[in-house]
């Protein structure tokens, strides 16, 4: 299956740098390029590709209102570029509704994998930066959300997927069928009012199920 992707960048080498990794891959192709967070949102509500890759810091409308409109939208993942000297980006993006962060300083391989992981309807957090940003900036986004809707095993998933287990890890660590997981992580989601895994991994945080280094 073909993964289509937007590029959003200011900087034209740079999306013709993503755009070249990017389409020497069978299974992906580049959808179209946005200059600016306007012309990002424009592009990934007409074109409905299955990735926006955004920049944060663009002129006019930066990346992050773009992808707050876009999840608003009912429009694709975001995926975010960052990097770790801007930690508040990272949970302003969280909370506008990110998918993933991906580095700008990480390798090809990475670019490609993140950009797969996302498209299947995974979040790609890495747990170092997931911890750093929510033991940083703490302002709740739990309000009205009850634990209690939870299950026991609902409430293991929810800790797992905090920790940054892929859906195949959690059926290892849990012995239960990948089917099975996919089913308990949609309740949870549904139970806590998250868009995706992601906002999910910051209520847990939040709500203390987990806490940044534990």
């Amino acid at each position: 299956m073909s993964v289509s992707v937007l590029l959003a960048d200011d900087h034209q080498l740079v999306r013709t740098g993503f755009r070249v990794i990017l389409e020497m891959e069978d299974d992906i192709t580049v959808a179209g390029e946005a200059a600016d967070g306007a012309q990002a949102v424009e592009l990934a509500l007409r074109l409905r590709p299955d990735v926006v890759l955004m920049d944060v810091e663009m002129p006019g409308m930066d990346g992050l209102e773009a992808t707050r409109r876009i999840a608003a939208a009912g429009g694709p993942s975001v995926l975010i570029l960052t990097t770790f000297d801007r930690d508040d980006y990272l949970f302003a993006a969280l909370r506008a509704g990110a998918s993933g962060f991906l580095l700008k300083n990480g390798t090809p391989e990475a670019l490609t994998e993140a950009v797969r992981v996302v498209a299947a309807g995974e979040a790609l957090l890495a747990p170092a930066v997931t911890r750093r940003v929510i033991s940083t900036f703490t302002a709740p986004v739990a309000a009205g959300v009850r634990l209690d809707q939870l299950t026991p095993r609902e409430h293991e998933v929810l800790v797992l997927l905090a920790g940054g287990a892929t859906n195949a890890e959690i059926a290892t660590t849990l012995r239960l069928g990948e089917t099975t997981v996919k089913t308990h992580v949609s309740r949870v989601l549904m139970k806590l009012g998250a868009r995706d895994r992601t906002q999910a991994v910051v209520l847990a945080y939040e709500l203390g199920v987990v806490r940044p280094g534990g």
